[in-house]
């Protein structure tokens, strides 16, 4: 017997005769719940209307509120398939009545009034689910499902996200969910029905628990927390789920599943489908991009939302708006991210047990949390309040002063309280929260008397880097030497700003400014890059450690080649035995010798073709050196590779041999298994199973996040069917795809072919099948006609950026790539360059010697251009943006002496070599006709 409701606080009757009309409906109750009863009735149309509709049920629920809550739980638990839909409306509207009440009155804390709505929640998922399950299983449309499998929904997880899973869940909440099922307990052949009827299911369900009746609705249901929701269905298999994540799971993703939390369905496969999410959500070293990457979704939800600007109260959003929930919660998920990787102590899903954990491990000042707190659960209440007066999922104050007094009714105190407490409390919240985001935001605090902008130079001590009192101490030793070559570049001011910009994104600065004071010379370096290409100075900010590198002696030395690359980075993986510290090591060495391009270039010591090509052989070295130990750490699990083993062939600029500082890397994955079936190991798997899951191992080796950073983005869609196909292919099914149902752009691409690493014997055959298939003979007006309607859709896909932009559009780089494609195939030119396919278009009687030299020339002009821009900004740039040195690195980088010079003659190169490839592809496609 769990006794009367406490009333402990009384709200008021925003209209008296509202609540004595309540009031006296309700019979049995003391005069102190008759209150309670009036205040609420009297001040919210929707908890009158609950009252009118449970007058009855209600007067005996007050006097026993703990055993109506256990009550209410276990008749929607009991429900008949048949009753569902009004079953669960009904106990909705006992619990939004009960759990109302009893937070008015203060009877429950926020914690408990928050987890039995969320409890509800969890339960009405849970029986429309396996309603739903029940129902497919009797027709039969769950193959290899019996009556059994209800129990578990026949493997359907249901994640509850957001405050859901964190036992949250406000008012008039929806409820965000994940849905996925377990495809390992169906058979292989039965996976697309399997997954047909899970889809079903799932819709059904939410339409269960969301559609509005005359009984009202349940919850609304929102799914788009799932991978990639545009074009994923609202159910998908768990291993497509954890593909995404570990390939393309972004920042706010990982700060999602802080809260994760099984909550419907087969709770133990959610279980260990959260397991095996643990690597990709806790990273294993401390994640200092996690700041940015907040600080960045809190900028696009004010500017989404329009929550900036001056704070006022009437209209203010209370989870998005300045100094609402979410900044505590972002403030408080974003130190669980970075420190949550080292210790499980604080991977909690409540914002309010996070920031206990926190300051418990010392992440956040005692006295922070405990504001922080407070402020919390004030804000959750003056939100419930808001959300009460109509059932509606808004979280804003409202703007009328009649509004905001129904409110402060609810709260039980006046107007003029409740907008003093809220300017209070969103205020602090905002100061507590704001510099941990943001912390250039802060007032200057005065400078030097020196030419330069005293302004920037005073929030210098407000920046992450300057924090600590010995990276001040080291920073102010180190001030006049930087101003002083500061002074000597060409444009002082904007030089100033650069660096600005450079320090404000560093996250710590004892090292590195360490390492200027012991080096000055690098001061000089440092001034160079962020005066002249804002894309290094990010990097830079990013990775300051790669300044290491220039002390080593040999920065400015010959470049190695890739053999040398390739075992120099063999010799350092294998003083690591850890896999995840063998990755990190991978990524910061290539960091070095990345960077390391990058300065050559922007100093003038090599040319954007001599950049192209280190910049290739860099990534075809570390993918050499990564490709075994991805195969012994899978080997571990599922046992040596089948057959002769895979390769990497390199595809687009990768198998040309030249790419640029931002390039992705086109790849296919090809193997062998000779007559195995299945691997031999701990883990056995079926041939095609262990090389694709192999693959996606490789592919997280290598563009997965970690404390380092990625090593390069991964493109696998010039695979045979690209995104439709198999991830990866087998040696047989590859040169029969080549050789009976590729496509003619298929065959372009193969001109640009090369193994960058894998198994020998297989490597030389591949070259040898590419060497023999590009040499037979071709329709030439087939392939021409193809060509034609590939440019017309790549034009129609890819309009150019501008001017500047050297990749997309007629006569630009990719136009120039497809002619001399069409050249190498057509005259069975093995060569992967452009120069030589265009020789190649020669002689196939594409082009004669003149054309195919001036679009060598075009081509050339091209691609100093890109390499230049992607080195500056990495995107198209903006003439008048990049500043006095990226202009200067620009005409530099391509022999002109000014900006306009360089615009004139990349038009006129664009023109010409959109018209010489116009009239050939034309003239050559009209012959054919």
């Amino acid at each position: 017997m769990s006794g009367p409701l406490s009333i402990q606080r009384l709200p008021r009757a925003f209209d008296p005769a509202l609540g004595d009309e309540a009031r006296t409906a309700v019979g049995g109750i003391t005069s102190e719940q008759g209150e309670l009863i009036a205040g609420a009735a009297g001040s919210s149309p929707y908890l009158k209307s609950l009252i009118d509709r449970e007058k009855e049920w209600l007067a005996s629920a007050l006097q026993q509120p703990d055993d109506a809550l256990a009550d209410v739980l276990q008749a929607a638990r009991d429900l008949p398939p048949d009753q569902l839909k009004p079953g669960l409306r009904l106990a909705k509207r006992r619990m939004a009545l009960l759990t109302a009440l009893a937070d008015l009155a203060g009877a429950w804390p926020l914690e408990k009034v928050t987890a039995a709505l969320t409890d509800f929640g969890a339960l009405a998922a849970d029986v429309a689910a396996k309603a739903e399950i029940a129902t497919l299983i009797r027709r039969g449309k769950l193959p290899g499902m019996g009556p059994e499998d209800v129990e578990t929904a026949a493997g359907m997880i249901i994640l509850a996200m957001g405050k859901m899973g964190a036992h949250e869940l406000n008012y008039s909440s929806d409820i965000d969910l994940i849905v996925l099922f377990d495809e390992t307990r169906f058979d292989p052949d039965d996976f697309y029905d399997a997954r047909h009827g899970m889809v079903r299911a799932t819709r059904n369900f939410c339409a269960t628990l969301s559609d509005k009746t005359a009984d009202g609705y349940v919850f609304r249901t929102d799914l788009r927390l799932r991978p990639d929701p545009a074009v994923t269905p609202v159910c998908m298999a768990a291993e497509a789920a954890e593909r995404y994540y570990e390939s393309l799971g972004r920042t706010w993703e990982r700060a999602a599943y802080i809260k994760a939390r099984p909550c419907a369905g087969d709770i133990e496969a959610g279980e260990r489908f959260l397991d095996t999410l643990r690597p990709f959500v806790w990273r294993r070293h401390l994640d200092f991009a996690a700041i940015q990457d907040a600080h960045d979704m809190r900028l696009r939800i004010r500017e989404n939302k329009g929550t900036g600007g001056a704070l006022t109260i009437p209209g203010h959003d209370m989870k998005l708006g300045q100094g609402g929930i979410r900044e505590i919660e972002f403030f408080t998920q974003t130190r669980q991210l970075i420190a949550g990787g080292r210790d499980p102590d604080l991977r909690v899903r409540g914002t309010v047990p996070g920031l206990a954990a926190l300051a418990e491990k010392g992440w956040v000042p005692q006295d922070v949390a405990e504001k922080l707190t407070d402020h919390y659960r004030a804000h959750r209440e003056v939100e419930h309040r808001i959300q009460m007066v109509h059932d509606a999922q808004t979280h804003k104050v409202p703007q009328s002063p009649d509004g905001i007094e129904r409110v402060a009714c609810l709260m039980g105190i006046d107007a003029t309280q409740l907008t003093d407490d809220l300017t209070r409390r969103l205020t602090e919240v905002h100061e507590l929260t704001e510099g941990f985001f943001a912390p250039g935001a802060s007032a200057p605090t005065g400078g030097p008397a020196v030419e330069f902008d005293q302004k920037i130079m005073a929030r210098w001590t407000t920046y992450p880097a300057l924090r600590s009192q010995r990276g001040a101490r080291i920073f102010e030793r180190l001030k006049p030497e930087l101003l002083s070559r500061l002074a000597k570049t060409a444009q002082p001011d904007e030089a100033l700003r650069a660096l600005d910009g450079f320090l404000s994104g560093l996250p710590a600065g004892v090292q590195l400014f360490s390492l200027f004071e012991a080096n000055p010379h690098l001061i000089d370096l440092l001034i160079d890059i962020v005066g002249t290409s804002h894309a290094l100075a990010a990097h830079l900010s990013r990775n300051a450690s790669v300044f290491d590198a220039v002390i080593g002696g040999s920065f400015f030395s010959d470049w190695p080649g890739q053999a040398a690359l390739q075992a120099d980075l063999d010799e350092a993986l294998s003083q690591e035995t850890d896999y995840e510290s063998q990755l990190d090591l991978a990524r910061r060495w290539c960091k070095e010798w990345h960077f390391r391009v990058g300065v050559h270039h922007l100093r003038g010591l090599i040319d954007g073709e001599r950049a192209g090509q280190q910049y290739a052989e860099l990534a075809s070295a570390v993918i050499a050196a990564i490709l075994p130990r991805v195969s012994d750490q899978f080997a571990l699990k599922h046992g040596p590779a089948p057959g002769r083993g895979a390769t990497v062939l390199g595809m687009g600029s990768l198998g040309a041999g030249r790419i640029n500082s931002q390039s992705d890397l086109d790849m296919i994955v090809i193997y062998d298994p000779l007559d195995q079936e299945m691997s031999d190991g701990p883990r056995p798997l079926a041939t095609r199973t262990y090389y694709a899951r192999f693959t996606q191992a490789l592919i997280t080796a290598l563009s997965a996040p970690m404390s380092q950073g990625r090593l390069y983005e991964v493109d696998m869609r010039l695979r045979p069917s690209g995104n439709q196909g198999p991830v990866a292919t087998s040696w047989a099914s590859f040169t029969n795809y080549q050789q009976n149902e590729a496509w003619v752009w298929e065959h372009l691409a193969l001109t640009r072919a090369r193994v960058v690493a894998g198994e020998a014997s297989l490597a030389t055959d591949i070259e040898a099948f590419r060497e023999s298939f590009l040499s037979q003979p071709r329709d030439h007006h087939k392939v021409l006609r193809e060509v034609a309607e590939m440019r017309a859709r790549l034009a129609a896909a890819k309009s150019p950026a501008g001017i500047w932009d050297a990749k997309n559009g007629p006569g630009r780089m990719m136009d120039i790539e497809l002619i001399a494609e069409t050249g190498a195939l057509l005259s069975g030119n093995p060569q992967r360059d452009v120069h030589s396919g265009l020789d190649g278009a020669v002689a196939a009687g594409l082009l004669d010697v003149a054309q195919a030299q001036t679009l060598k020339a075009c081509y050339d002009l091209c691609w100093s251009v890109q390499c230049a821009a992607r080195l500056l900004s990495g995107k198209v740039i903006e003439a008048d943006k990049i500043g006095e040195g990226g202009s200067a690195f620009l005409c530099r980088a391509t022999g002109f002496e000014q900006v306009e010079q360089l615009q004139g003659a990349l038009q006129e190169s664009y023109d010409t070599a959109a018209q010489i490839i116009g009239s050939v592809i034309k003239g050559k496609d009209d012959g054919a006709e």
